[in-house]
């Protein structure tokens, strides 16, 4: 009898210090926070499972399988919804649910990618049924932009108008049925003005060059870079090349003005006077290529020094630098098949 008893009193112990972790787990992530607000994104078809694991991602849950219990007992795990919500570590479990049943389903999702032209940009709203194909292009050249004061009259023209370099890459929730180009632009433009200009004026100041030469310069090093490790050093390449009156010899800047990505080059393309032609004309071009990210805008304002004027990459993807044309020419050779 007093085993029965013993062991009875062990499962009773177990399930209510299981019941009481299940308490605390469906307890608010953290309680001091309950001011702000994290945009989760749940695409269509996700599981319960996934659902879970973006809600632990974000810190908004104490444990995954607290919250799957929830929605079990609850019998709601077909009424959670995809699309995009606002979540504050400071709401329960019950709460984050509650709040999963009610999306907002007229958000559209868009993430602009590092690197990305005004011209990618409009593909990208064009894919999403925002615009139709042109829209955003022609507001880069036309739409009246004067409040946003960084943005000069003396800035390139060509393809992107005088925003390119200046939409500052990152995700953004939208409204779909009241989607207008101009506003979504400004939204871009609000972004990089705070995320910019706002955190690195110190910086961009002692570099002892304008904010668009920056800019310009970023671009260039977003587009002939591929890893974080390289822009630094391509970053002190390039700059040093223009302060010791080089040509840049940036293809991109080629690319760019003749709207080819990966197309090969010809010998009309290179020989091109225009301004953004870096390998015929000195100095940067006259506006950004793309619009870089900010890893590539902080390695263009601490650049590496370094012995080298010259780098390619090989086919097999890695980066070679050279400090003179033979050396760089041999590296062409023995690395490009």
């Amino acid at each position: 009898m007093k085993k029965i008893i013993y062991i009875l009193a062990v499962v009773i112990l177990i399930f209510a210090a299981r019941e009481w972790r299940y308490t605390v787990n469906i307890a608010p992530y953290d309680t001091n926070s309950a001011t702000e607000s994290i945009e989760v994104y749940i695409a269509p078809g996700s599981s319960l499972n996934r659902i879970a694991a973006v809600l632990k991602a974000q810190n908004l849950i104490r444990s995954e399988g607290a919250f799957k219990r929830f929605v079990h007992e609850k019998n709601l795990e077909s009424q959670l919804q995809a699309g995009s919500f606002s979540i504050s570590p400071g709401y329960s479990v019950e709460k984050i649910v509650e709040i999963l049943q009610n999306a907002t389903a007229k958000e559209v999702r868009i993430t602009i990618p590092e690197g990305f032209t005004v011209r990618d940009i409009d593909q990208l709203l064009v894919e999403n049924n925002l615009i139709t194909s042109g829209e955003f292009t022609t507001c880069a050249s036309s739409c009246d932009f004067t409040n946003f004061t960084f943005l000069t009259n003396s800035m390139g023209l060509k393809r992107g108008g005088k925003i390119e370099g200046y939409l500052f890459p990152d995700t953004y929730f939208v409204d779909s049925t009241n989607f207008t180009v101009q506003g979504f632009t400004e939204r871009l433009l609000t972004t990089f003005e705070q995320k910019v200009i706002s955190q690195y004026s110190t910086e961009i100041l002692q570099s002892n060059r304008t904010l668009h030469q920056v800019v310009t310069m970023a671009s260039l090093v977003e587009k002939e870079t591929r890893t974080n490790d390289e822009r630094p050093m391509v970053a002190g390449i390039l700059w040093k090349r223009l302060d010791e009156g080089m040509r840049l010899d940036v293809d991109a800047t080629t690319r760019y003005l003749h709207n080819k990505d990966t197309a090969a080059l010809t010998r009309d393309d290179l020989d091109d006077t225009s301004p953004y032609n870096t390998r015929a004309v000195m100095g940067l071009p006259p506006g950004p290529i793309a619009n870089p990210g900010l890893s590539t805008i902080r390695a263009t304002l601490s650049p590496e020094s370094s012995p080298y004027y010259y780098y390619l990459h090989g086919t097999d993807g890695k980066i070679r630098y050279a400090s003179s044309n033979d050396e760089h020419n041999s590296n062409k050779a023995r690395y490009i098949r």
